[in-house]
Formats: structure tokens, sequence, C-alpha cells
């Protein structure tokens, strides 16, 4: 019971509500609506998983997973297991559940990374075989079809012929009695063809009369000579209905044989409509995944810019105010937090936002927080949170709380049995498995299991409100105490000064408050930790209109006591504000810096790629350089290989090569700009003594000439003067070096006998090892001579140079030099 009505003070139905109109199915929305809470962690863990993989299948699909087809079966279901026939509708509706299922499953093993929505669809049975059938039989309109059996096609002809010639005979007395017609139309009454007949004229056409106008000038009469075939017609329809019947019946009964793998597919598709939904609304609201932690392992609840989702809903979905978040870090010892504060602070909405993300990640629904949300999984929220006031049952404020409060200690005691209950079963099993390995043993130590640590959260707001402030203070103490024991974590608004004093007794209490700004006595909503708030009472009566002079009077009253702590609490607040305010300019210079170093770091990595691709070219230039001074070496060894060559023709095939060296020889480097050298009258600066003096003499050899300032002369060094521009003078410099002799390189090989190598006449096994013995004494481009012949020889040779390791390439010789009957081999 203290349950529900905790769900209902969190307005939890509100947000379900919300939930649903995210779900795709009507199964999935009315589930939405009444969210079963889990009873395990595993359960919910469970859920998270399935949202976890939802929210990133959604977020790589295009327009998202898709529910098209599938409709809400499980009325039809029920009515085929008690065998009744289902209607054409209901049958196609199964047909087109099946159909879109399978396409729902088709999509998520289509994706990778999400085992456990595989492992959920893997269950499914979609049963084609059954959907085509259906389809068959029944067409888009929920009508059986002619092609259902044999015998409905015949009943379905033997319709359109007698309904054909009714229509000819209709139509013929239309024409022979046009003067008696009210209009020119043939119509059906009760199932039988008539035309609209004028009544005064009734007796021009004899038949029976089927209805009558309004106004009564217009009779709708089924002629004599129809009749006979209207009979005829309404029996062959009474077949046909009875043969549509029979088909529906066997669809039905097929579909009855299957209903339990049918609901197993209804409640797989359910989940996951209930998945994608939670998926849908938690990105709506800008949530996060949430993790379970373990207090014991010294983990904190960690929800920073927690958001009630709520006034979320509000914002986005109504045009509400800006949500102002909290941050909730409590440490692992903690169990009790007391937050006080002005009225309107934001303490009950601090509250029940807890309370909602507790039950939120249970649910398997992200929390509106910003990561990492961590926080421990609630086995119980319990809640006593507004006025319980009644006239009816005689119960003031106080015994409101009272009897709500009640509640929630017969709720957590419950769940103790039964966590006491479930480790002395444990315990007993534990024990006899023990026993079972140690039987031999006489004597066997009792194993001592720990006590099941609580797991419920409780929120008290205004505790102990509604009575004498003495007695509810100290009842208020009482219980805070008895619950930092029996609960994981209990959070409770109140207005007394003694329970801002618990933490300082009990390091399980912690204090909190929510932030007032004096300044326009108004709250901020903020929530401060570590800090109690003062309840601000005087400020707010004189902003809400209370006259100033009773406001004054009720100061005096306070006491100075009260004042003084009152102005310790001022100074913590301000002293926190300005500790804010240094970490938020802090925040700032840090994310500057990180600006900055990424700036460099990008200009750093765009020079070191300019750096590459210019080395790229400078490489790309010398390769084409290479190539270049190749061929025009080559065109050299030519002009020697014609002919005998002479001292005089290697002497010019000399200076040939060294123009192409000094053709292709690097540039050398600029020489430096020339210096400042004074001259006799020139003005010079001498910065040691800042003055500029008048040159007399040109530097000697080393350097040292006269200058004049003033009547003064003095000898100095060229280093220690400079121009009246700032140029600095050129040193002398004694000896020159050599300049550098650029060494041709060397002369290009030419064919002799020792680099020719004749295989005319040979195969071409002795050809390779011959030319493998050539090639490994080679210093230079080897002349293989194979002839032209039948072309082998030239081939395996072509292939034994191909493959050998020494050889960079071949190409053929120079006409003059034997043409394509001679291989050059360059080693």
């Amino acid at each position: 019971m203290i349950q529900s009505e905790t769900l209902e003070l969190l307005e939890w139905p509100r947000l379900c509500q919300h939930l649903s109109t995210f779900a795709a199915t009507k199964l999935g929305a009315i589930v939405a609506r009444d969210l079963p809470i889990p009873e395990t962690q595993v359960e919910s863990e469970q859920l998270l998983a399935q949202t976890k993989e939802v929210y990133e299948l959604e977020s790589r699909l295009h327009p998202g997973l898709s529910f098209e087809g599938i409709q809400d079966i499980g009325d039809s279901l029920e009515r085929a297991i008690l065998q009744s026939i289902l209607p054409g509708e209901e049958l196609l509706a199964i047909a087109t559940t099946l159909a879109g299922t399978r396409n729902l499953r088709r999509v998520i093993d289509n994706q990778e990374n999400v085992p456990v929505l595989n492992d959920l669809v893997s269950q499914l049975r979609t049963y084609p075989e059954l959907e085509q059938e259906i389809h068959r039989c029944i067409d888009e309109r929920g009508e059986v079809t002619d092609r259902a059996s044999q015998k409905m096609g015949e009943i379905r002809v033997e319709l359109r012929k007698i309904r054909s010639q009714i229509t000819q005979k209709l139509q013929n007395i239309i024409q022979a009695k046009s003067g008696a017609i009210q209009e020119q139309l043939i119509t059906q009454r009760s199932d039988r063809f008539v035309i609209p007949v004028k009544a005064p004229q009734k007796d021009a056409i004899p038949g029976i009369v089927h209805d009558t106008s309004t106004s009564g000038a217009t009779l709708y009469i089924e002629p004599s000579s129809v009749v006979p075939l209207g009979n005829q017609l309404r029996q062959i329809f009474r077949k046909e209905q009875t043969e549509a019947e029979a088909i529906r019946r066997t669809l039905t009964e097929k579909v009855a044989a299957v209903t339990p793998d049918l609901e197993r597919l209804l409640a797989i598709v359910t989940t996951l409509d209930l998945a994608v939904a939670k998926a849908r609304y938690s990105l709506w609201i800008g949530s996060n995944p949430p993790r379970f932690i373990n207090r014991q392992d010294n983990e904190i609840i960690t929800l920073r810019n927690l958001r009630h989702p709520l006034l979320v809903w509000q914002q986005q979905h109504e045009q509400g105010n800006p949500v102002i978040p909290v941050d909730l870090l409590i440490s692992p010892q903690i169990r009790v937090v007391t937050i006080t504060g002005p009225n309107t602070g934001g303490k009950t909405v601090t509250l029940k936002t807890l309370g909602l993300a507790a039950i939120m990640a249970k649910v398997g629904l992200f929390v509106p927080a910003r990561e990492p949300v961590e926080m421990p999984w609630f086995s119980q929220v319990l809640a006593d949170i507004g006025d319980e006031q009644s006239l009816q049952q005689s119960l003031s404020t106080f015994s409101g709380h009272i009897r709500r409060i009640s509640r929630i200690l017969e709720a957590l005691a419950e769940k103790g049995v039964r966590s006491q209950e479930s480790g002395v079963r444990r315990k007993k099993e534990e024990e006899e498995e023990v026993r079972r390995k140690e039987e031999e043993e006489e004597e066997k130590e009792k194993i001592k299991l720990p006590v099941p640590s609580p797991q419920s959260l409780v929120l008290l707001d205004e505790v102990g409100a509604g009575t004498d402030p003495v007695e509810g203070s100290a009842l208020a103490i009482a219980l805070l105490k008895y619950l930092a024991n029996h609960t994981q974590l209990t959070m409770a608004s109140t207005h007394f000064g003694e329970l801002k004093a618990l933490k300082y007794e009990n390091p399980q209490f912690e204090n909190a408050s929510v932030e007032f700004n004096e300044t326009t006595l108004s709250p901020t909503y903020r929530l401060l930790w570590g800090i109690p708030g003062r309840s601000n009472a005087l400020s707010i009566a004189l902003r809400l209109g209370l006259k100033p002079e009773v406001v004054a009077a009720a100061k005096t009253q306070v006491g100075e006591a009260t004042d003084e702590v009152n102005q310790v609490i001022a100074g913590l607040e301000a002293q926190r504000r300005h500790q804010e305010t240094k970490a938020a300019e802090a925040q700032k210079l840090l994310r500057q810096a990180e600006r900055l170093y990424k700036e460099v770091s990008d200009k750093a990595a765009a020079l070191e790629a300019r750096e590459k691709d210019l080395r790229a070219s400078q490489e790309i230039a010398v390769q084409q350089a290479i190539t270049q001074a190749k061929g025009e070496i080559a065109q050299v060894i030519r002009r020697l290989q014609k002919g005998t060559a002479n001292g005089q023709d290697a002497q010019q095939a000399t200076a040939s090569l060294s123009q192409i060296a000094q053709k292709y020889e690097p540039a050398p480097p600029p020489k430096p700009k020339p210096g400042f050298m004074p001259k006799v009258g020139d003005r010079v600066r001498i910065p040691k003594l800042g003055q500029t003096a008048e040159v007399l003499t040109i530097p000697d050899a080393d350097g040292n000439f006269a200058i004049r300032f003033g009547i003064m002369k003095m000898t100095v060094q060229l280093q220690d003067i400079e121009s009246l521009d700032g140029q600095k003078p050129e040193p002398i410099v004694k000896a020159k070096p050599a300049p550098a002799v650029v060494t041709p390189p060397p002369a290009p090989a030419i064919r002799t006998s020792q680099n020719t190598v004749d295989l005319r006449g040979k195969r071409v096994a002795d050809g390779e090892y011959i030319l493998d013995k050539a090639i490994s004494e080679a210093a230079g481009p080897l002349w293989i001579i194979h002839g032209h012949g039948t072309g082998k020889l030239k081939q395996g040779v072509h292939a034994f140079l191909q493959q050998h390791p020494r050889i960079t390439h071949y190409e053929p010789a120079a006409q003059a030099d034997g043409g394509s009957g001679v291989t050059i081999a360059h080693i």
C-alpha cells in the first residue's frame, strides 16, 4: 500500500503517461501506462541492457525500428482458443502482425553488437506459412477470396451470373415502363433488387413492395418476374456464407494450434516496443544510462545536473520555465541527508527528483543527469511527501504524517524479515553443503552469513512538522537515527535547527541546503552541500508583503544566539559562492588553455603535413632529374658505341658527362648578404660607450681602425661598432678556403668483350648456367647475345632475368648494337 502511495506522491503515473506516448503499438502504450517495477537488480540490469542496445540501434538506423502492421491480437487469440470463428478482419490482423514481427526480427538480426536483442528475437516464431494462407483466403477488406476454395469459386461465379440476369431484367423493365419509374436506377432493399416506382403508377409494375420513401411518393418494388431469380440469389448467397464460415473456421483452428507461440510473439514484441519507447523517451529528455553501484565497496552516489523529468517535459513540451538541476554526490558512509532552507526553495522537488530517478533506473529508463550516472539499486522507494490532512477521517497534518511514516516503517520491517528469511535459507543450504563435504570432521564451524544490508530509499518532507517544535524535533531526530540503521539512504527536509547538528554527532549524517538570494529575496533552487540552510522566514514574509514593523518586531524575538548562527551560516554561504566563482574562473582558464593547445597542435600537424608534401615534391623533382640525366648519359654511350672508340672520343664523352654533372648539380646556397664595412669619413655608433664617432682610417687585417668623437681619438675593433641604422660590420676573413672541386661521375660502361655473353646455339638450361655466372661476376651492364632464331632462347633469357635478384631491369640493345637479338641486363 505504501509503495503505491509513494508512486502517486512522486507523480509516477504522470511520467508513465508521458512514456506511453513514445510507444508504437497499442499494447506497448497500455503496458507503459502501468509500467511494472522489477523486484530484483538482475531484472533491472536486463531492462537497462535492452534500453541501451535499442538506444544505440536507433542512432544507427533511420528512421529507427518500425512496428508497422503489428496489432493487438490478444483478444482474437483468446477467442480462437475458445473455438470461436474469427472474422476476416481479425485474421488479417494476425497475418499483418506476423509480417511486421518478421521484418522487425530481420532488422535486428542484421545489426552487430546487440546480443540482448538478438537473444530476445531468437525466440520468435512468425509462421510465414500461416500468414500466406490467411492472405490467400482473406483479402484487404477482410472478405473471403474466390481462391480460398474451389467450392467458393464456383459459388461466386454462380452469384455473379444470377446478379447479371436480375440486373438485365430490371433494366428492360425500366426502359419499358419509364413513365412509371421515379428514377432511372436499380437499388437494394433487404438484399432484394428493387426499382423506384411512382406511388400512383404502382399497378403498372406488379411485384412486391419492399420499402417506401419518407414522403410516400416512391415505392421500391421488386417486379414479379424477378422474384424467382431473387429467391435463387438468396439461396446461393446462403451457400456463400456457409462456405466462407467454413474457411474462416479452418483458419481459426490453425491459429488456435499455434496460439502459445503467438502469445509469446506478442509478449516479445511488446517488450521490444517498451524498450524502444524507453530509449526514445530517454533521448527526448536528455538522459544518460545509470550504473548500479555497491556502497559497501566505497562507491559514491554520483548524480550531477540531475533534473526532474516532469519539469523537463513541461519545459520542452509545454513551453515551461527552464529546469534548474541539482548535484547529488553522497559518500558511501552517509545514510541520512537533511535538507534545510526556506520554503519554496526546492527541497520537495529535490526529494521527488531523487525518488523518480531511483525508480526510472529500476524499470530500465535512463536518468536525466550528466554522465557518469552512478547510484545504488533500491529495493523500495518509500516517501512521505505532502499533507495527508483529512476532515472525514479526523486527521490533522501531524496525524497524517505519522500514519504514513508508520506504514513506511512497517514496509521496512517486512522487507527486513524477508531478507532475513532469505539469509536463513541461504545459510541452511550452505551448511548442508559444508556438511556433505566435511562429513569426516567431528566438529564443524558454523557459517555466519552477514546480515543483508538495507536497500530501501526513504524520502521525508518536513519531518516532525505539524506539532510542538520541541517534541517534533525530538521525534524527527529519533526517527532519522532509526532510519540511518535500517535504510540504504534517507533524505529528509526540515526546518528544525536541531537536525542540522546531527552531522557533527554522527558520521552517517550530512547537511544540505537550498540557496536563497538575499538581494532579490528569492530562492535560486540550487542545492548546496555541507552547509545547513536558513529558513529566511522573516525575509520571505517581508517580500510577500508583511508590514516591515511586524518583521522588525519578530527579529527582536529571534534572539542573539539564533542571529549569530545565521550570521555564521551566511558567512559560510558567501565563502562557498566565492569558491564557486574561483572554480568557474579556473575552469574557464582551463578551457582556454585546452583550446590554445588544440590550435597549436593543429598548426604543428599542418606544418608537418606541408613538410611531407615538400619532401615528396622534391623527391619527385630529383627522380625526374635523374631520369633525364640517365637519358643524356645513354646518348653519350650510344655515340661511343658507334664505331671504334679512341682516346679523343673518350675525352669528349668525359667532357659531356662533366657538363651533365654541372647541369644537374644542386645550386649552391645563396651567399650571405654583405654586412656593413666602415669607410673613412663615415659616422658609426659605439654601443659600449653610447657615442657616435667619425671613422679616421680603414680597418687593417686584424679589424682595428681609428675613430674620433669630440676631441678624443681612439682605436677600436670592428665588433665594437655598428652603423647608424643598426647594421653590424662584416668580419674580415684572413684566408679564403680553396674552392670545392666538382668530381665528375665515373665514365659510363662501354660494351667490351668482358661484359658481353654470347649464348647463340646454346640450350636454355645451359644458357641460364652461363648467364648466372656472368651476372655474379659483373659490375655493370651485361650485353647478352641470344639472336632471333625460334625465339625460345630469348624467352628463356628474359624469364631468367626477370626472376634474378641482381637484375634491376633489362632492355633490348640499340639497333646498331644488335637490336632485339641482344638484351642489355642492368645489375
